[in-house]
């Protein structure tokens, strides 16, 4: 933080949460930041129609990141914003769902605040969160889920990431969703120890590309699960939902979604 002896920078920084993909969904703060920016950082999964709302002659660099694909590194990317800011530009970082949630906002905020630059964060949609709501359901619900959990199938290099059998029965006992998200090409691993903690017959769905016209989802249960994403042909992005309160969804009459056990484009 900056102290009376030392002058304020000349540019600001902004963590901005772009929703699930849905452009409807971005918030008013959202779009007003990104109106006002100068400079925009733009993750791969941010959805181009966002960036309608960008004034003209905005500095658009895209900083992609996707599990799988070649990926901006991510020295790289705060190097951008630190000297951005130097520059006395409006830097508005741009990322899909919301920064806080395996957006690694937390990782950029240190590094600012560290080269003394404060930030401003302004959340956006969750994909988890739209991903359930699509299918009508809710995360959580007072006969069938206590809570719900967030968790990143993806782990960090050298981290030996989740202990999927523990989380399984904490589940189990305390009733809650899991909410999985960049699991696809963990599906398998994390299918084997789930079943250890939890019966084969639990609801779980797979949601790709959640909010987005091009959504497709499936219904099944845990013990199915890897075998109907390969038989649907599913891949990222996709959060896959594990619960009872997905037991939700065959209650519903209206068509709105899928029968469990098979899949359909929304």
């Amino acid at each position: 933080m900056n102290s009376t002896n030392t002058p304020a920078l000349p540019g600001r920084c902004i963590l901005v949460g772009a929703g699930p993909g849905d452009p409807e969904l971005l918030t008013l703060k959202a779009a007003r930041a990104i109106r006002e920016a100068t400079v925009l950082l733009v993750d791969d999964l941010v959805n181009d129609e966002v960036l309608a709302h960008a004034q003209a002659g905005v500095r658009i660099v895209h900083v992609g990141k996707r599990g799988g694909c070649k990926s901006t590194p991510q020295a790289f990317i705060e190097k951008l914003m630190i000297t951005a800011v130097h520059e006395g530009e409006r830097v508005v970082r741009l990322k899909g769902g919301d920064p806080f949630i395996f957006g690694r906002g937390g990782e950029e905020i240190e590094h600012l605040r560290e080269a003394g630059i404060e930030v401003e964060v302004i959340n956006g949609i969750t994909s988890g969160l739209a991903a359930v709501t699509s299918l009508g359901v809710p995360l959580t619900h007072r006969a069938h889920a206590h809570g719900v959990v967030f968790v990143t199938g993806h782990a960090k290099p050298g981290d030996a990431g989740c202990d999927w059998a523990q989380l399984a029965a904490t589940a189990r006992d305390a009733r809650l969703t899991l909410v999985i998200y960049m699991g696809m090409s963990g599906a398998a691993a994390i299918h084997r120890e789930l079943m250890r903690g939890l019966p084969g017959a639990t609801p779980a769905a797979v949601v790709q590309r959640a909010s987005l016209p091009d959504e497709r989802h499936v219904l099944t249960t845990l013990g199915d699960l890897v075998t109907t994403i390969e038989r649907d042909g599913l891949g990222s992005p996709s959060v896959i939902v594990v619960g009872d309160v997905l037991r939700g969804v065959r209650a519903l009459q209206s068509g709105s979604a899928a029968p469990c056990g098979t899949s359909r484009a929304a």
